[in-house]
């Protein structure tokens, strides 16, 4: 298995948890928090796309999906377009409510371009350093791991909130 191939595996594992965490469930129950400062599927599903689309584009040097498709305007969530849910107060978790078609419609548009950036990389392209402000500097392999971690933390939340959920659903 080459590199591409084993990065493009290992981010394609985030979209089937999600699929998992939210399917069959109403914008309601996908903005249910088990309690008030605790992020809803909706907050999760919607993180992990939006960190996973700004840090993929940041380093392959291309738009973000949130604003080059037109999804920031479908959501039309009261946030900055460059908001990805990073430092967000609960108030602001709260404010995140879409339906679960309108959230993996996005994932899947981000992960149909991580996967194009992903295809294109060699072995050689993982040393290329893409963020000198930590010592050691972060290299493209340490970010794509480091994105496909978060991605995967998030999902994995938003399965464990359903989870939770499960005794309100009808």
């Amino acid at each position: 298995m080459d590199v591409a191939a084993l990065l493009v595996e290992s981010f394609g594992r985030v979209e089937g948890v999600l699929d998992r965490a939210m399917d069959g469930l109403t914008e309601d129950q996908l903005a249910l928090r088990p309690y008030p400062e605790a992020n809803s599927i909706a907050w999760l599903a919607w993180h992990a796309g939006r960190g996973q689309d700004a840090q993929v584009a940041d380093v392959a040097g291309v738009e973000q999906v949130w604003t080059a498709q037109g999804w920031a305007d479908r959501f039309a969530l009261p946030f900055d377009p460059s908001a990805t849910g990073y430092g967000h107060s609960a108030d602001e978790v709260g404010r995140v409510k879409a339906s679960g078609d309108l959230l993996l419609g996005y994932y899947r548009a981000v992960a149909v371009e991580t996967e194009t950036y992903l295809g294109r990389l060699t072995a050689e392209d993982l040393d290329r350093v893409v963020d000198v402000r930590w010592d050691p500097p972060v290299t493209l392999g340490v970010r794509l791991v480091s994105i496909v971690g978060d991605s995967l933390q998030h999902a994995g939340q938003a399965s464990y909130v359903r989870g939770l959920l499960e005794p309100f659903e009808t």
